[in-house]
């Protein structure tokens, strides 16, 4: 069976963390999975391609323009024709729409995997996402909160399945930044985050707890790894907190040196997908110390693999982590109960069991 994963490429993260587990697992599952990169100029592409020519997966690319682009819809459909593929295989709204057209066109069956619950998808272009899904075989939610998300936005429940995230081994490229170097005192506390610096993270939430903190744990650092709009506005508040020598951001990093560090995680999304950041920190054995929204409590057992409290709430927040901190004991436990419920739960074979299930019931 030939399969054609499609995606537009402008970094490197969650959703395309997760094809780089799933596109070599499928082939060594004898399913011919192959990759479609829609490319925007000057983006992370290369770093990609690179690691799926490591890993041995075949690819095409297409240059990926204005978001409305007959061009593209031609190109996208003459690569598609030429990989001859049973299955298109989509992965975000670009994909889903030009996938959509080239899967029509050349006869093959459509599967879309949805990676949040983009609340776009609730208001007027709902009904175009469900006009472009008409004849799409299957909708693949990465959790049941997506899987719920979906059948609000009003698409068919009978073709909607979910397959969870999977993840074996926790990050292992090296960090271009390690910690020492960006100046965290060896043997203190370390609280680390890793999301791009966007509204949807919260980091202003996270950044007011860790004020609390240092008033009963001085000594405790703060690192948030990753890039994005609101840089000015997380440094500005950096500084408004009077925390500028204790919170380190270091920018986008490779979290695997930064994982190894840290004594706690922390996730204050005000929604997620699923969050595959949370399986690294569990796969490293960290706690951790995250929003109960969306999917998270699907990953995260509160009080059993970590803490859950409410979106935006900062005093709990602060009290959770205080609570970890002061009991490092405690933190060593829901780490290990953490690492062992990602084996368990969220392995890349059960992944690929249930994704190869979706394939063949199409």
């Amino acid at each position: 069976m030939r399969v054609l994963h499609v995606h537009k490429l402008t970094g490197v993260s969650g959703s395309e963390n997760h094809l780089l587990e799933l596109l070599p697992a499928l082939r060594a599952a004898a399913i011919d999975a192959r990759f479609l990169g829609l490319d925007v100029p000057g983006s992370d592409a290369p770093r990609f391609y690179a690691r799926l020519d490591e890993l041995g997966v075949p690819y095409t690319r297409v240059r990926c323009g204005l978001d409305v682009s007959p061009r593209m819809a031609y190109d996208v459909v003459r690569a598609v024709r030429a990989e001859q593929p049973e299955i298109v295989h989509t992965h975000l709204v670009h994909a889903d729409v030009y996938g959509a057209i080239a899967a029509a066109a050349s006869g093959a069956h459509h599967v879309s995997t949805r990676h949040n619950d983009d609340r776009y998808l609730l208001g007027p272009f709902r009904y175009f996402d469900r006009a472009f899904a008409r004849r799409t075989r299957r909708l693949i939610a990465i959790s049941d909160a997506v899987r719920r998300f979906l059948e609000r936005a009003g698409h068919t429940p009978g073709k909607l399945v979910t397959v969870h995230y999977g993840l074996d081994t926790p990050p292992s490229t090296p960090s271009g930044v390690s910690p020492k170097a960006a100046g965290v005192p060896e043997g203190v506390p370390l609280l680390l985050a890793v999301g791009r610096l966007i509204a949807q993270k919260d980091h202003p939430t996270l950044l007011r707890a860790f004020a609390r903190v240092r008033k009963r744990h001085p000594e405790a650092r703060l690192a948030i790894l990753g890039s994005g709009q609101l840089e000015v506005q997380t440094r500005t508040l950096v500084h408004e907190l009077e925390l500028d020598d204790v919170v380190v951001l270091p920018g986008r990093q490779e979290p695997g040196d930064w994982l190894a560090r840290a004594d706690v995680f922390v996730h204050t999304s005000r929604w997620e997908g699923f969050g595959i950041v949370l399986l690294e920190a569990m796969l490293a054995s960290l706690p951790v110390v995250a929003t109960s929204v969306s999917a998270v409590p699907e990953v995260v057992v509160d009080g059993g693999t970590g803490l859950l409290i409410g979106e935006g709430d900062v005093e709990a927040l602060a009290a959770a982590l205080n609570e970890l901190l002061a009991d490092p004991e405690r933190a060593r436990r829901l780490g290990a109960a953490g690492l062992e419920r990602v084996r368990s739960e969220f392995s890349v074979a059960r992944m690929t069991e249930q994704t190869i299930d979706v394939y063949r019931n199409v």
